[in-house]
């Protein structure tokens, strides 16, 4: 068989997203291009790699192979290119990074402020909920993440870099703007406003809700900060949000922190990889500069 890596690496993106037009998306090509790519490699191969069951495109047993050794091939070409420019002693080429959605008000600008240092750096930047950053850490296909709580079920290294600042948070107009040292019992008749099960803030929050022994009905369950920012400024109810999305919303007084107690609850951003993987040189370079100059580059005045 004559394959070539680009066919590999094609292969393996389809048979990762169980789609033609994913693969395509992911690897900035056309569905075309990439359709014809796998019809090249099936016919090195002599049989067929995948089959549409319904709607549905799943690998045959062919494909189950090619798959694992799609994998291997390209995870040893991966480490001979870091190996090369780690003997070179040059910091550039691929940094894979995923992270939870509501890092990506400081991330980018971490991100940014290294890329000037290092502009070799080929970065990708996956934002996602923390389901799928576990997921994603789990099978190891980033460099590291980036979540505000560690998932306990993996065996992992973690590093605290910056600190993650959660507050109760309403519209400027809301009756308990002004209000001094509100109970957190008090909000229980409150329209919250509030993330999905699962995610890094919501674990939190619920876990001081289950510590007071209370219980809240959530008015509205959102898929992002984003959106629950713009329903709090909105008025359609309060929320607990992570500081740093709030940032602008707070300077430009649309959004004001409540005064509860208990609040602000002081966490940490960790980077996380599982335990025992050999960083590459930009990732390592990468890792080192956040956990030194992340309250340098970012210059927030939290409180």
């Amino acid at each position: 068989m004559h394959f070539t890596l680009q066919q590999l690496k094609l292969f393996e993106a389809v048979s990762r997203n169980g789609s033609y037009t994913r693969a395509a998306e992911e690897l900035f090509l056309t569905q075309p291009a990439v359709s014809i790519q796998i019809k090249r490699l099936e016919e090195q191969v002599g049989l067929p790699l995948f089959e549409l069951v319904g709607k549905k495109i799943f690998t045959t047993t062919a494909g189950k192979a090619m798959y694992q050794a799609s994998i291997d091939i390209l995870n040893r070409v991966a480490e001979l290119n870091r190996t090369v420019e780690e003997l070179k002693g040059e910091v550039k080429g691929p940094l894979q990074l995923a992270v939870v959605t509501t890092s990506k008000y400081f991330m980018p600008h971490l991100l940014g402020s290294f890329l000037q240092h290092y502009p070799d750096v080929e970065p990708k930047l996956k934002f996602s909920n923390r389901a799928n950053v576990v997921e994603r850490l789990k099978n190891n296909e980033d460099d590291f993440v980036v979540m505000g709580a560690i998932p306990e079920e993996l065996n992992v290294e973690s590093y605290p870099f910056l600190e993650n600042i959660i507050c109760i948070v309403a519209s400027a107009n809301h009756p308990l703007a002004n209000k001094k040292n509100i109970k957190l019992k008090e909000l229980m008749n409150e329209r919250f406003l509030v993330r999905e099960a699962g995610s890094g803030t919501r674990l939190v929050f619920d876990g001081m809700m289950e510590k007071e022994g209370l219980k809240m009905d959530p008015y509205m369950e959102l898929g992002s900060s984003e959106a629950i920012k713009q329903g709090v400024v909105a008025g359609l109810g309060i929320a607990v949000l992570s500081l740093y999305s709030i940032a602008l919303e707070r300077d430009a007084g649309k959004l004001v922190l409540l005064d509860v107690k208990g609040f602000p609850i002081r966490r940490r951003w960790y980077a996380v990889h599982l335990k025992g993987k050999k960083l590459s040189l930009v990732a390592q370079t990468y890792l080192d500069y956040i956990l030194n100059v992340s309250k340098e580059v970012l210059n927030l005045d939290y409180l």
